[in-house]
């Protein structure tokens, strides 16, 4: 199994679809590298498979299986740009992306932004949903190489229609292919993903004002 990533005090606030605000994470920073382009990082994210205290999700039923172990969960993802590393938090996994330096300068903070949701809008994603009813959600987190986490997204069982599964996951994969020729591809993904997920950014890195 691999090992749970530290977590930092709790502070802040995460902005939630639809807004509204609860805790959320402090973050430092590490030091910077300087971002340049997405080139290069796009082709790593079409490697993805079709890839603080406890999270508990709840859940309707008394019955409810147990949650995946963080095994079966790596099943689900892989890739090709740097480390990454699954745990399992309550019912909760937590698949947690440390960029490669020179990923991080070809992508930059708009990469580390859309990260967790180029990897929560997968097939792979759904289909743990599907084959395992005790999982309750999927929390991806972008790792500065210097150990900061730069984003994080929350995606919660059921926070997606199946109409809606197909949209994110379309529009995930038009933007790892088309990306470096349209850039706005990942700005769309990003606002999607900002709609549906509780998600948080590190603003010493990501700067959304």
């Amino acid at each position: 199994m691999s090992t749970p990533v530290p977590v930092r005090p709790r502070a802040g606030a995460f902005r939630r679809p639809n807004g509204g605000l609860r805790p959320a994470g402090f973050f430092r920073p590490a030091g910077r590298l300087r971002p340049t382009g997405l080139a290069a990082v796009l082709l790593c994210l079409l490697l993805v498979a079709a890839a603080t205290g406890c999270d508990q999700i709840p859940q309707p039923g008394q019955d409810r299986p147990d949650p995946p172990t963080a095994e079966e969960m790596a099943g689900y993802y892989s890739f090709g740009g740097g480390e990454l590393d699954v745990t399992m938090s309550g019912n909760v996994a937590r698949v947690t992306v440390t960029l490669d330096p020179e990923t991080y300068r070809m992508g930059g903070t708009t990469w580390a932004r859309a990260i967790p949701y180029l990897f929560l809008f997968t097939s792979g994603t759904r289909d743990a949903f599907r084959e395992h009813e005790g999982l309750g959600g999927v929390r991806v987190r972008t790792r500065h190489p210097g150990g900061d986490i730069m984003a994080e997204a929350l995606l919660e069982r059921g926070a997606l229609s199946e109409r809606n599964w197909i949209r994110a996951i379309n529009q995930a994969g038009e933007a790892r292919r088309e990306a470096t020729q349209r850039p706005g591809l990942m700005m769309d993904v990003i606002r999607w993903g900002e709609d549906h997920t509780d998600f948080q950014y590190n603003p010493e890195y990501i700067d959304t004002n």
